[in-house]
């Protein structure tokens, strides 16, 4: 059996969740806020919600009144995620256990949004290419497609080497490196009460540019806009601490 990528294996574990819980649906609902004023969706637009982990993203939309797919390769996350659907009465949500580099079978939207850095995980340039093409192929004519990455430029000059994160148990030994093209994070995870390794855990993200983006979205799309930060300041190289990307399907 083929050795599951990376991503397949740490997405999904729990302790992931745990390191990142500091995510909250507090700072999702104020970014969608911002950023769905900027789009102005119709109110029944039919929105997909790309790599959407536990599903934050997805039920600030469905609870905005769109109708939403939440998709994402980790089955834990999408079960999670299912529950609190289920938990809210969300009839205009559903979750789906997909693989970004596909297009969904027979599902068109009006607007494709892949947030916190669900972008830049694969091997080769082609299967970038291949994420591209398959959000395209999932638009509309004139769909809008919202990219939410790290700014790899700030990353890299500001990279913190190494620290230690306590949360419910459990301790996060973290390294950080780069190599101009990749940005890796190796996190360590103990047990503190059973005082036990759990396991170790490399994250690798590609350390994409504006301009990178700029040729991976040109065959399909035009960019609109660009954004620094979730309040949707204008982005800027060297100091903003995200890259977010408006950009609108080709006719």
């Amino acid at each position: 059996m083929p050795q599951k990528e990376w991503f397949a294996t740490w997405f999904d574990s729990p302790y992931y969740h745990l390191l990142y819980q500091h995510r909250d649906d507090n700072e999702a609902q104020l970014f969608l806020k911002h950023l769905i004023d900027k789009l102005a969706l119709a109110s029944n637009a039919k929105v997909l919600d790309l790599a959407c982990g536990k599903g934050r993203h997805s039920i600030t939309l469905a609870q905005k009144g769109f109708t939403v797919i939440g998709a994402d390769l980790a089955a834990n996350s999408i079960a999670a995620a299912e529950q609190n659907r289920i938990a809210l009465a969300l009839e205009n949500l559903n979750f789906v256990v997909h693989d970004m580099r596909k297009p969904l079978e027979g599902q068109q939207f009006d607007a494709i949004f892949n947030l916190f850095t669900s972008f830049g995980y694969f091997d080769t340039l082609e299967e970038n290419q291949a994420v591209c093409k398959s959000i395209a192929q999932m638009l509309n004519p004139g769909g809008l497609l919202v990219i939410d990455f790290l700014n790899a430029h700030k990353v890299c000059k500001n990279l913190k080497p190494s620290e230690a994160i306590s949360r419910d148990g459990a301790q996060f030994n973290i390294e950080r490196w780069h190599d101009q093209k990749h940005i890796f994070k190796q996190i360590e995870v103990l047990d503190t009460i059973q005082n036990t390794v759990v396991g170790t855990f490399t994250e690798r993200v590609q350390a994409l540019s504006l301009a990178n983006f700029e040729d991976l979205l040109s065959p399909y799309f035009e960019i609109q806009a660009t954004y620094g930060s979730y309040a949707l300041n204008s982005f800027n190289e060297q100091d903003s601490d995200r890259l977010i990307i408006i950009a609108k399907k080709r006719p």
